[in-house]
């Protein structure tokens, strides 16, 4: 597992949020004042410098609903609000999109030009607002200082360590459906065409060299696709063409997208609830967490008149009936944590790390506390 892994898989998945809660803005006809506030409220919230300043640090990825739980407060960051069907939607498609953009990049190092496509995209949603502008460049620098010297061995271990996190997320998304990139079991089908990585050859050539290095026969094979050479390498710079179009925005052309439970998904959550084992990390992801959800400010609105709703999905109706319908063990509900300069609750906070013995010999019931460690936060 990759400690640097956690400001990609932030970054990424921030990226597609932003994507789809613009294009759900336009949808709804929300006044462009009203839009434009909540995306740069949003932006300002995730490339706040306190919390990157925690995100950069080399860390362990912690649970996925703990990840959910900073994204729910993400989202609610303006004047926006989600009801619960909507925000697991939200996650749902921003997961799996970045999911088969990490299946589909030719080197594991091409994850990090991903990253830029998200952040040029995010770039353009800010560029009349100077000072959120100055937000993102200044991660744009982080990025390049901690990513760009990496081997090709670690970032491996970074593609490795996402799609550990991502290997039991099979949700159907309609516009991978429809392109047909996805099976109806949620499983991205890989292509057999399309450019090779950069720097390597196209496969179908054998040759055979003497042991003085001389080539003394060549031999063609079927190489089973159709395949073409790299033309050139993607730019690692805060301005540059990235080449690859993994990560770029897929809802700039008006989609419906729908998302669905396919049985693979159920059975693999049924098969995680049960099997589950009592974290031995909670008590560092928990104050892992309060220290992230510390940086995040999470505006109220002042009066009900300025604040809207935004719906993902067709009718209220289909959102009702999604709620309902949706597999409790793939529901993560909604964790209320109130960490921001909020005195009782982190009093709280660290009442509750202080009741994590150190020791090896628990009682069950002591094992049991950690197990289902956020859920004991909903009361904060």
């Amino acid at each position: 597992m990759s400690s640097r892994t956690l400001p990609l898989l932030f970054i990424n998945l921030g990226g597609e949020m932003l994507y789809i809660l613009d294009q759900r803005l336009r949808a709804q006809n929300i006044p462009a004042d009203k839009a434009k506030k909540v995306m740069n409220d949003i932006i300002t919230t995730m490339f706040n410098k306190k919390f990157l300043e925690e995100l950069f640090k080399p860390q362990e990825l912690y649970s996925k609903k703990a990840l959910r739980t900073v994204f729910d407060r993400l989202a609610h960051a303006s004047i926006m609000r989600l009801n619960q069907a909507s925000m697991d939607k939200l996650y749902d498609l921003m997961t799996m999109a970045f999911k088969y953009q990490v299946l589909l990049c030719p080197r594991p190092k091409d994850i990090l030009l991903v990253s830029f496509n998200h952040m040029d995209a995010i770039k353009d949603f800010v560029k009349d607002t100077p000072s959120i502008l100055s937000q993102v460049d200044e991660t744009y620098r982080q990025l390049i200082e901690m990513y760009t010297p990496l081997s090709s061995g670690e970032f491996q271990l970074i593609r490795q360590t996402l799609l550990i996190f991502f290997q039991d997320m099979h949700i159907r998304v309609s516009i991978f459906l429809k392109d047909k990139v996805q099976n109806s079991n949620g499983r991205f089908v890989l292509p057999t065409s399309g450019s090779v990585p950069h720097g390597t050859q196209v496969p179908g050539l054998i040759r055979i060299f003497s042991c003085t290095g001389e080539e003394l026969t060549r031999q063609q094979f079927n190489n089973g696709g159709n395949y073409n050479a790299a033309l050139r390498e993607g730019s690692f710079e805060i301005f540059g063409d990235r080449v690859t179009k993994l990560g770029t925005n897929m809802y700039s052309v008006s989609r419906p997208v729908e998302t669905h439970m396919s049985g693979t998904s159920k059975n693999s959550a049924q098969h995680t609830k049960v099997s589950a084992a009592p974290n031995p990390l909670a008590k560092e992801e928990l104050n892992l967490l309060a220290r992230l959800m510390g940086g995040l400010e999470v505006e109220k609105p002042g009066n009900t008149d300025s604040g809207f709703r935004v719906n993902l999905f067709a009718t209220d109706e289909e959102e009702e009936e999604a709620l309902i319908s949706r597999p409790d063990e793939l529901s993560y509900g909604v964790i209320n944590i109130q960490a921001t300069k909020d005195q009782q609750a982190n009093a709280e906070l660290a009442k509750i790390m202080g009741e994590f013995t150190e020791s090896g010999d628990q009682s069950p019931g002591a094992s049991s506390k950690g197990d289902d460690l956020l859920a004991m936060m909903d009361g904060l």
